[in-house]
């Protein structure tokens, strides 16, 4: 692991933070920036990043890993939908309804690609983007049950097929199973798009800093959710991973990916249905701002 990119990379990633913070508090990103941020970051710097990087040769190893990964995200997202029923029992029913939420998902889909490929390369973030297959689909229907009652199974399906990571990662396999090379012009246009991807990542964050007042973050619950988010999460799935044998590439992505902070949409979905926004936001903040320090702590545990 390359120690010197590796914090190369997180430095860069602060300092865009705050950019982000400042722009957002001086007036420059207004109100609804964070929404216009987040789609564009989900639904077109991602989803470049993504599709550019199944640009490589394809091998039986690459699937063998592929496969392996996928296999790691899945049960780790079955253990956290267990276990988060008995993580937080003696919390309102509200703050419980984030918590699990916001223990079953993360940020991995915005932030974790981010760290992925700049700590990991290229194989990263093709890594990571097979590891966020199955939290996309229990974000979208696990995930869910935590603030509505019902759930429509058609809508579900819709929402999971028409996510545009989802169909990036479709059209990706297809490129890297079938050696399909891309014109120039658009192999072109994907590339320069995708690099734009880190950039509206972490003015996002920042955003979202920037809208809570920072010296009521830390609290009990705050602390202890981010407690799980980014040190017993990745723990646990260290610890299954060394003991299934995974190759070191699949074992380090899997781990600093299931390391992510609390999800953006935690937030978002608590304000839509009445569920403490507030506390959910402030969940997200801290277990971001304290990403910064435990992610480099679980890659020189890892090296």
């Amino acid at each position: 692991m390359d120690f010197s990119g590796m914090f190369t990379t997180q430095g860069m990633m602060f300092l865009i933070l705050m950019l982000g913070y400042l722009l957002s508090k001086s007036g420059m990103i207004p109100e609804n920036g964070k929404k216009l941020l987040s789609d564009l970051t989900l639904n077109v710097t991602l989803p470049a990043s993504i599709i550019k990087s199944f640009q490589t040769e394809f091998s039986a190893g690459i699937g063998r890993s592929c496969a392996a990964i996928a296999l790691v995200s899945l049960f780790i997202q079955v253990a956290c939908t267990l276990f988060s029923g008995y993580l937080y029992p003696h919390m309102p029913h509200d703050r419980k309804r984030i918590l699990q939420y916001s223990t079953v998902t993360s940020n991995a889909g915005i932030l974790g690609s981010v760290v992925a490929q700049g700590i990991f390369g290229e194989m990263g973030l093709l890594y990571a983007s097979i590891y966020l297959i199955p939290q996309r689909i229990f974000m979208w229907s696990v995930g869910m049950r935590y603030f509505t009652d019902g759930l429509d199974k058609k809508k579900i399906l819709r929402q999971v097929a028409l996510n545009p990571c989802i169909i990036a990662v479709g059209v990706g396999l297809v490129i890297m199973l079938f050696q399909v090379p891309l014109p120039a012009v658009v192999s072109a246009a994907v590339k320069n798009i995708a690099s734009g991807n880190t950039l509206l990542a972490m003015l996002l964050v920042g955003n979202i800093l920037a809208q809570v007042d920072l010296r009521t973050v830390p609290e009990r619950d705050t602390l202890y959710y981010s407690f799980v988010r980014l040190v017993l999460v990745p723990g646990i799935v260290l610890l299954f991973c060394r003991l299934a044998g995974m190759e070191s590439l699949v074992t380090n992505v899997a781990v600093v990916l299931s390391g992510m902070p609390g999800p953006a949409t935690a937030a978002a979905l608590a304000a839509k249905y009445g569920r403490e926004e507030q506390f959910a936001t402030k969940c997200v903040v801290l277990s971001t701002l304290l990403s910064l320090v435990t992610v480099p702590v679980w890659c020189l545990i890892l090296a």
